[in-house]
């Protein structure tokens, strides 16, 4: 068995709630995160056991299907996923800049974990649909052909959901850039 984490993510608060307590009843998971985000939509991520996170994810989905916008099941996440999450990553050169942005907040991690298995990049910030009308942003930074790489391959994994929204590789960018948006 594995780690593995997940995520669902509701139109209402009241659903999502529910389907969070849903979850950590179903089985043995960490509830990380569980909060409302813009606008007004609700998310819980969990981790633990791969068969545990999926079987509370299954468990809350099938249960309340009508307020659901989106969830998520990842196996083995990168460890630069946590980080990221909570801006606790630190960077001090910055040879290139990717960004990119979803509709969800699951795309968004399996965006960055395709992006961290792709290339030697860094991912320095997951912005979880908060104050962001429920869209969600990642920020990675490494050598400009890993950067490029990365994006491209996360691009590419989230197309088919349609969830995708846009994504930049900024070479070199300007040091009064990475620190107003860093």
């Amino acid at each position: 068995m594995s780690r593995a984490i997940g995520l669902i993510e509701f139109r209402t608060v009241s659903k999502g709630v529910t389907a969070a307590d849903e979850m950590v009843k179903t089985s043995n998971v960490d509830l990380l995160e569980a909060e409302t985000v813009c606008p007004g939509k609700y998310i819980a991520l969990i981790a633990g056991e791969l068969s545990a996170v999926k079987a509370s994810v299954d468990a809350a989905v099938k249960k309340y299907p009508e307020e659901l916008i989106d969830s998520m099941v990842l196996g083995n996440p990168h460890e630069s996923i946590f980080p990221a999450i909570y801006g606790a990553t630190r960077v001090e050169d910055i040879s290139a800049l990717g960004i990119l942005e979803t509709y969800d907040v699951a795309s968004i991690l399996v965006a960055a974990d395709t992006a961290a298995k792709t290339a030697i990049v860094d991912l320095i910030e997951l912005r979880i649909a908060k104050g962001m009308c429920g869209k969600s942003y990642m920020f990675l930074t490494g050598e400009v052909a890993a950067v490029t790489a990365a994006i491209e391959t996360a691009k590419a994994g989230i197309s088919d959901r349609g969830m995708f929204l846009d994504s930049s590789v900024i070479a070199h960018p300007d040091e009064k850039i990475c620190k107003t948006v860093l």
